[in-house]
């Protein structure tokens, strides 16, 4: 659940940016989404090689 806790910690870490970004039109908050949600790929990808090799263990 520690990897579940991470990703729900990096999306409320945006949820300020995206307002800003997108309510505010704030071009620099774009900029900071962007990079997070780029993170969020890279955890994402890091947490289902996880789940795989996880699933492929217990076979």
């Amino acid at each position: 659940m520690a990897r579940f806790d991470e990703v729900k910690a990096l999306i409320l870490s945006l949820e300020g940016d995206f307002d800003k970004f997108y309510n505010k039109d704030n071009q620099a908050a774009g900029t900071r989404v962007r990079k997070g949600m780029q993170d969020l790929k890279t955890l994402a990808q890091e947490i289902r090689s996880e789940v795989q090799n996880k699933k492929n263990a217990a076979e």
